[in-house]
């Protein structure tokens, strides 16, 4: 019974110890963690996959840096333009640690002095890009070609020290409040213009179809009556060739002027109302009336 007792003692005492130096010989690593441990001040290796890690006590020390993606409101700054007009930035950027090692070596993993790298380094691009453009140019490109163009430039300067940034995005890209209205004028006056240029291209080019349209019309009308001319005449020449085959002996054709006097008298009389009508004895429609 005493040694079961002492047993059971020993054991609990030993599990009290444990508890206790447990946090001494290991550490945990989070799944948006890096862990840089440390040898003497020294760094000597960094875990990026979660788990337990071990390390020795009075001799490690650990240092944990988040993977998270950080995000920075950049004060408003002024830049100038390729075309020395002046406009106000408004940005922010997101970004990350990408190598603890250096991060550590260069900024001492201090966030603050992060967030001054980055904002003199998006400072530099944005002041590049934008001096590199025309104020059209820029105002054209807002949004992500221009975003794009000063991502890139930022990442340029800021690798050194084992961040990067993931994007940078314009809030805002305005005009100084002195000049901003006679920026506007100026702009809506020359898309006035290239708009009237335009429009006085369209309708010259309008009136060069329809001049074109009405030379070909009018070719084809007068090739179409031509051809009606033609057709005409052929069938008038027809015509008389059938008459001429008809009455091609000189009873036939005394019948065909006897019926062509007949058809004449006959429209003599159409119409309305009372007519008096005096032919000459001798006349077609004479000879007709007086025949016995």
């Amino acid at each position: 019974m005493n040694k079961n007792f002492m047993l059971s003692t020993f054991i609990i005492f030993a599990a009290a110890v444990a508890v206790i130096a447990l946090p001494l010989f290991c550490y945990i690593v989070g799944p948006n963690e890096y862990g840089a441990l440390f040898k003497f001040g020294k760094i000597v290796s960094v875990s990026d996959t979660p788990g337990i890690k071990f390390m020795m006590p009075g001799v490690h020390t650990i240092r944990k840096i988040t993977k998270k993606l950080h995000l920075y409101d950049i004060p408003r700054s002024g830049v100038i333009t390729k075309d020395k007009k002046s406009m106000i930035a408004d940005n922010y950027v997101t970004w990350r640690v990408i190598d603890p090692v250096k991060y550590i070596q260069t900024l001492n993993a201090i966030e603050a002095r992060a967030r001054e790298r980055i904002e003199a380094a998006v400072y530099n691009a944005i002041k590049n890009v934008i001096s590199s453009m025309t104020q059209d140019e820029v105002i054209e490109a807002r949004g992500g070609r221009l975003s794009t163009k000063i991502t890139e430039d930022s990442n340029s300067d800021i690798g050194m020290y084992g961040i990067a940034i993931v994007q940078t995005e314009i809030k805002a890209l305005d005009l100084p409040n002195d000049n901003k209205s006679a920026v506007y004028e100026r702009m809506i006056s020359e898309r006035q213009n290239i708009a009237a240029s335009f429009t006085a291209e369209g309708n010259s080019e309008a009136q060069k179809i329809r001049n074109r349209t009405d030379r070909e019309a009018a070719v084809k009308i007068a090739e179409a009556e031509q051809s009606a001319d033609v057709l005409i005449a052929e069938g008038e020449a027809e015509y008389m060739r059938i008459l001429q085959t008809a009455y091609n002996t000189p009873e036939k054709a005394e019948f065909y002027n006897f019926l062509r006097s007949l058809d004449a008298l006959k429209k003599s009389f159409a119409g309305k109302g009372e007519k008096i009508i005096m032919f000459d004895k001798d006349s077609p429609f004479g000879k007709i009336l007086n025949a016995e």
